[in-house]
């Protein structure tokens, strides 16, 4: 979550036409962004020296300092206000995990599910300090392979001490992740396609039988291991990326309604209106003028 557009150097992390972004991490003074935006990592956020506020998918939430707070940014996302606290200096470090890296991170199965579900989690604040975070970031800048895969190694182990315990969630997930037995690695990569498949081809039709096929196996059984892995059936799934899109577009565009609903994958626009209404409580052009005059205070 940054305020300015990327420099050209940062660019390659936020391609809005890829699920998959590439790895990195940024240490920079925060400020409110003017747009909501998305991209294809898991986000991780610690904020020292200030609270902050911002929008995730329409939800305002407060977040403090000195928390490792995580989230998908493939949901649109807004830092909307930074607090300061006291006279020290405020710096956002923000690292950026691409989602198959996170979905093939062994034995974090109810926090994988609960961030593609939409949650936003805080990690125990012992798990992780300012110190560890800008020894990560020194590990990623000195361009070492082997540092930065030991980093996400200990990201990993983190997250998997995190589950011994409830997870705080700043957000919760749209379906609570369950206990249920974990998928093997293969299983995940399989998991890992379908999801790709679906955020690069959102705006065409997408079958079952589309989804399935990326994967090579009997389609009941791809499908399947999708639902046990994400806890929602590939059509659900499908629907929420393409209003998640939909409302992204309607928030950072002057599209029309019409354009909108196409780009978004929805082959009419009664069936665009009533999936958005369901969704959001309101109509397309009730949430853009919304935000509008949001934009204009």
């Amino acid at each position: 979550m940054e305020g300015r557009a990327a420099p050209a150097h940062e660019r390659r992390f936020y391609a809005t036409d890829k699920a998959i972004g590439r790895f990195g991490i940024r240490l920079f003074a925060p400020v409110a962004m003017e747009a909501p935006h998305r991209h294809g990592h898991i986000e991780a956020n610690f904020l020292s020296g200030a609270s902050m506020t911002y929008d995730v998918d329409g939800t305002e939430i407060e977040v403090g300092p000195d928390r490792l707070v995580m989230f998908w940014a493939g949901i649109p996302h807004q830092l909307t206000r930074i607090t300061p606290l006291g006279e020290g200096a405020v710096r956002l470090a923000n690292i950026y995990l691409p989602v198959d890296s996170f979905l093939v991170m062994p034995h974090i199965s109810r926090f994988q599910v609960a961030l593609l579900g939409g949650a936003v989690v805080a990690l125990p604040g012992r798990l992780c300090d300012g110190e560890r975070v800008e020894g990560w970031y020194r590990d990623y800048r000195s361009g070492d392979v082997e540092r930065t895969e030991v980093l996400k190694v200990e990201m990993n182990a983190m997250i998997r001490r995190a589950q011994l315990e409830p997870l705080e969630y700043l957000l919760a997930p749209v379906a609570e992740p369950g206990e249920g037995r974990g998928l093997s690695s293969v299983h995940v990569r399989h998991v890992v396609e379908m999801v790709r498949f679906i955020m690069e081809n959102l705006d065409r039709p997408i079958s079952n039988a589309d989804v399935a096929a990326v994967t090579g196996l009997h389609r009941n059984y791809a499908l399947s291991i999708f639902t046990q892995k994400m806890r929602l059936p590939v059509k659900r799934f499908v629907i929420r990326m393409r209003l998640l899109r939909a409302r992204a577009l309607l928030m950072e565009s002057s599209m029309a309604i019409s354009s909108v609903a196409e780009q978004s994958g929805f082959t009419s626009i009664s069936q665009f209106y009533v999936h958005f209404k369901a969704a959001y409580g309101l109509t397309p052009q009730a949430l853009r003028a919304g935000y509008t005059r949001m934009d204009l205070r």
